[in-house]
């Protein structure tokens, strides 16, 4: 991971929560974006000076009550909340939780089984790396003429989103993909793993500041669920909504299903596969 995660996570947090979510008053004259760590700390009931040192990386062991409180007033959701207690466990960086192992790249048969069961929906499956290991029709239908496919041994999602200009057509809301993408390499431990090290250090030289900046700034967490916008050369502009699914730990994998987010949608990938309208639905709101 990078020197202070826990600072930048919750500095991230703490500006994505408006002083009216906690039943504080806006003011005038609001440089901050969400709370100010002063209004963080009255809701916490802990000192301002406390929560400076937390995000300034000079505390990186606060107590179970502290972390506790502070998860409540920045209205933590269940996941954040595991996440803020396992950065506070991983304050010594020599701890790497996958030891010696490299990332998986065996799909077991049954996980190659659900994917025949998604058909025709999008569906992959990645390692740690975001290695492309599997894959319906349906995703080879929608990333063919990305070039991402061409060579199995080298799909990578992090090497296309950053080394491959055509993604920034591809994907219409680039920076926030490549935010996404940053926060999937750094959810582990990032540069103490010698294999997402060296992607890291080839990240650097192919995309520059593009990688590094979002290296020191984007907190290592993911989202698991959400939207993502494409510009397909033949179906066109779609809406995809995709949920992300971490098979067991021992896999090392997730697997991650694209679903149409709208009835266009729907229709223009019934249309791309060749079939009538009707395969695919939309994801109900």
């Amino acid at each position: 991971m990078s020197d202070n995660e826990l600072g930048l996570f919750l500095r991230s947090r703490r500006e994505a929560v408006t002083p009216a979510h906690v039943g504080l008053p806006a003011g005038p004259r609001r440089r901050t974006p969400g709370l100010r760590r002063a209004e963080l700390a009255t809701v916490a009931g802990v000192s301002v000076e406390y929560i400076i040192r937390l995000e300034q990386g000079r505390d990186r062991r606060p107590s179970p009550s502290v972390l506790s409180a502070i998860a409540d007033a920045l209205h933590l959701a269940p996941s954040e909340r595991i996440h803020l207690h396992r950065l506070t466990k991983a304050a010594d960086a020599g701890f790497n939780c996958m030891g010696a192992a490299g990332p998986a790249r065996v799909v077991r048969p049954s996980v190659r089984a659900i994917l025949e069961h998604l058909e025709p929906a999008a569906a992959v499956v990645v390692n740690r790396l975001s290695d492309v290991l599997a894959y319906t029709d349906g995703y080879a239908r929608l990333m063919s003429s990305t070039g991402l496919l061409d060579d199995p041994a080298t799909a990578n999602l992090a090497r296309f989103t950053f080394g491959v200009s055509r993604a920034r057509d591809f994907y219409p809301d680039w920076e926030h993909r490549a935010d996404e993408q940053v926060a999937a390499l750094k959810q582990g431990p990032f540069r103490n793993d010698p294999a997402i090290a060296a992607l890291a250090a080839e990240l650097e030289i192919v995309a520059g500041a593009e990688f590094t900046q979002r290296v020191a700034t984007v907190p290592n967490l993911p989202a698991a669920t959400g939207t993502t916008r494409i510009e397909h050369p033949i179906a066109g502009p779609l809406r995809l909504t995709y949920e992300t699914l971490d098979l067991p730990a021992d896999d090392d994998q997730q697997l991650v299903v694209h679903l149409p987010a709208d009835a266009a949608t729907a229709t223009a990938l019934d249309k791309l596969a060749g079939r009538q309208p009707g395969g695919l639905r939309a994801v109900s709101g």
